[in-house]
């Protein structure tokens, strides 16, 4: 149900209070069960759905059954331009006391933590969700000192999703873990060395991981991630892994250490030196339909060597992203590997900050001949190319052989 059609029954309702139909009920949506009504009232903004309280006595407190309290940017805006920036933790504590039922979905997201007060706040409203079974929280906070999360939030054992930005991890000695836990959405967050495997061996039934932006002194190390064997979407920078883990053999072992591993996004070092090379996928993964790569530095040999070999032994890979180094658009590349051609199940490919290099014309050359069911593929130049050199970038693509008959190329 959109806002439009919210605010649609809302005004019909507000009508219906000062003149009564004789076909129609007065006041009919009131009379609907408990449960439709917190419904409706759960998919309006917070501010507006507290507001419907001045529709009637009856409406009065309907919005205390609430199950999804969202504190976003538009709820604070709303609050600053009506009751003033000093009180809204005030506000927000009021707010929750008076929510009777259980809190299905929390989502705070603010600018900047200024002090003690702001962080006391925060500490007393996740204590207040341990006891309403939370399932879904998120917790934002874009500037200021990182929020210590108090160990209240390890007692939310019915969570399923939970997302974190600006945060520290400060987990009990014995971390009883999330066993209901999904997903799981890591930003800017520090924690000490060894936590998040023993977070990991305790959410068992893990099955979205992003940990694309981290803040800690010590490296997460890859087998931290095998723990996990139900991951099917698994997003990580490669520079916050410990740096002698870095390489293409153990991404590959990676991959094939988690089995129901559908999606795969990897972001990597901008200045990555790679110094393994004729590393080799020894199983593939079957499960794994989407791989995005990000920051890649194709005029690497061993780089170009690894996307080559993920592409070869992944069976049942439909799309593949990948964005290349945008400050290396002119480097000059390492001798092209020579790749033994292998049919792949690609169906959509998408390329950024593609420069026409050898290498990168190479790799296009490959997926375009062994991909008789591509469908479509989209190459976004790099900006620094001139108007002459795109044009000649795109004559090339036009006279790559193509095993697919119904393949596009949009040269954007």
């Amino acid at each position: 149900m959109n806002i439009c059609l919210l605010d649609r029954i809302m005004m019909k309702l507000t009508d219906q209070t000062r003149k009564a139909s004789k076909f129609v009920p007065q006041d009919f949506i009131s009379n609907m069960p408990d449960t439709v009504v917190t419904n409706i009232l759960d998919r309006l903004p917070l501010q507006h759905a507290v507001r419907t309280s001045i529709l009637s006595r009856n409406w009065r407190f309907k919005w205390t059954t609430l199950t999804q309290l969202v504190f976003d940017e538009k709820f604070f805006e709303y609050l600053t331009k009506t009751k003033g920036k000093n009180n809204c933790g005030e506000i927000i504590s009021r707010l929750l006391l008076q929510i009777k039922g259980v809190v299905e979905k929390f989502v705070l997201s603010i600018g900047k933590v200024k002090g003690t007060n702001d962080v006391e706040n925060i500490n007393h409203w996740i204590l207040f969700l341990s006891t309403k079974s939370i399932k879904d929280l998120t917790l934002r906070t874009v500037n200021g000192i990182p929020v210590k999360l108090p160990t209240h939030l390890f007692s939310c054992l019915e969570l399923k999703h939970l997302e974190l930005t600006n945060c520290c991890f400060n987990p009990p000695h014995s971390i009883p873990g999330f066993p209901n836990l999904l997903s799981l959405k890591l930003r800017a967050v520090k924690f000490e060395s060894g936590i998040l495997g023993e977070i990991l061996t305790r959410c068992p039934s893990l099955e979205i991981l992003d940990m694309r932006h981290l803040l800690y002194p010590h490296k997460v190390k890859l087998v931290d991630f095998v723990k996990s064997e139900n991951l099917k979407i698994l997003s990580l920078c490669l520079y916050n892994i410990d740096a002698v883990a870095i390489r293409s053999s153990t991404i590959f072992e990676l991959v094939g250490f988690l089995p129901k591993l559908q999606e795969l996004d990897l972001v990597f070092l901008e200045n990555y030196k790679s110094t393994e090379s004729g590393a080799t996928m020894r199983f593939p993964a079957a499960c794994l339909k989407a791989l995005k790569l990000s920051n890649i530095n194709l005029g690497n040999v061993m780089l170009l060597s690894c996307v080559f070999e993920m592409i070869r032994h992944l069976p049942n890979l439909r799309t593949l992203e990948i964005t290349a180094v945008k400050r290396d658009a002119h480097l000059i590349p390492n001798p092209i590997p020579e790749v033994e051609y292998k049919t792949t199940g690609l169906r959509s490919v998408v390329f950024r900050y593609f420069a026409g290099s050898e290498n990168e014309v190479y790799l296009i050359k490959y997926i375009l001949a062994g991909s008789p069911f591509l469908e479509k593929i989209v190459i976004h130049p790099h900006q620094s190319l001139a108007s002459d050199e795109r044009l000649m970038f795109s004559r090339k693509l036009l006279k790559l052989r193509r095993a697919s008959t119904v393949a596009e190329i949009d040269f954007d």
